[in-house]
């Protein structure tokens, strides 16, 4: 009976944002117009991207399909964790119900575990389009390369699905003050009653292989096209394309490396701050995010020439329907 009594507990129960625990209340106001600005930033970058995709018929090719898919992703992310906590920091509206924190906590995972197979898919098919460039268009048309994005988005489900189901099951009747920006696995597990052993070590298992496996690929993808093009390019080309690959490594290392961290140092209950695991977990969401438009696309030399030729024909509409009109 007690039991049934804390799970009813946890259906009407709120649950309450702290973000950063140790931010003095005075730069609550700079923080939450802090990440406005990010969120505003990663909304104009990502949208920007899915919108020049969809609508120039030249860029509907493998990887700038998997590049709209990886923008799609992080606008999701960003706009279903950063809006409530910059109103929590703005109006102090930090509490969630607990059946929307569960439904956050599965789309925070899920859209992780997305970005994951998606950079893993990324590799891939630059790998071929290297390695194997006579062969490229046959090994990855641009509607296998639609399928293969969406069986991942589905392949995605799983683990934040299992993850957001156990949660769930579990009643909460300590403390409901969540150490973080959103609801995520360890803020909340550690708020449940009972012996969460069994769901730590699962929720381990299946959030490492969701990493280390697409990391596994990526490392071999990039050291086989490094390989490739140091044998294969002349000196020149061979700078450009390690420098690209640098900087591909640099924002995929930005995103696993605190990841894996995070969830080892949890496991073997390392101890770490909570403002230092905030603080990690701004690291491997929100800068990749804002990053990935960037990285991936700005400097992809066809996004520029469109971005170039929409401007121009922007500039060419507003400065004929500002010139004025000649009366018979």
């Amino acid at each position: 009976m007690l039991d049934q009594a804390m799970v009813n507990q946890s259906d009407v129960f709120e649950f309450t944002l702290i973000g950063f625990p140790g931010l003095a209340q005075k730069y609550h106001i700079l923080v939450s117009i802090l990440l406005f600005m990010v969120y505003i930033m990663t909304l104009l970058a990502n949208g920007s991207v899915i919108a020049l995709v969809i609508l120039n018929q030249h860029l509907h090719h493998p990887m700038y399909m998997i590049i709209a898919n990886l923008a799609f992703s992080d606008l999701l992310f960003d706009t279903i964790t950063l809006p409530k906590i910059i109103a929590k920091y703005w109006f102090g509206a930090g509490s969630m119900s607990f059946s929307a924190c569960m439904f956050q906590l599965f789309f925070v995972h899920y859209l992780g575990s997305v970005d994951s197979f998606i950079l893993m898919l990324m590799a891939i098919d630059r790998l071929v389009a290297i390695d194997k460039p006579l062969r490229y268009s046959t090994i990855i048309p641009t509607k296998r390369a639609g399928i293969l994005c969406g069986f991942l988005w589905v392949c995605a489900t799983f683990t934040p699905s299992t993850n957001a189901i156990w949660h769930s099951l579990f009643p909460y009747c300590g403390s409901r003050k969540i150490n973080n920006l959103f609801c995520v696995n360890m803020a909340v597990m550690g708020l449940a009653c009972g012996d969460i052993t069994l769901l730590k070590k699962t929720i381990f298992v299946l959030s490492i292989g969701v990493l280390i496996l697409p990391l596994s690929f990526i490392i071999l993808s990039y050291i086989i096209i490094i390989r490739r093009i140091s044998v294969s390019s002349q000196s020149e080309s061979w700078e450009k394309a390690f420098y690209t690959c640098t900087t591909h490594l640099f924002i995929i290392a930005m995103y696993y490396v605190p990841r894996v961290f995070v969830y080892v140092a949890y496991q073997v209950n390392l101890v770490l701050s909570t403002d230092m695991s905030v603080l990690l977990l701004c690291l491997y969401t929100f800068l990749p995010h804002m990053a990935n438009p960037i990285i991936y696309c700005l400097r992809t030399k066809e996004i520029r020439q469109t971005i170039g030729k929409t401007l121009r024909i922007m500039l060419n509409l507003k400065i004929e329907s500002s010139a004025p009109t000649k009366k018979c």
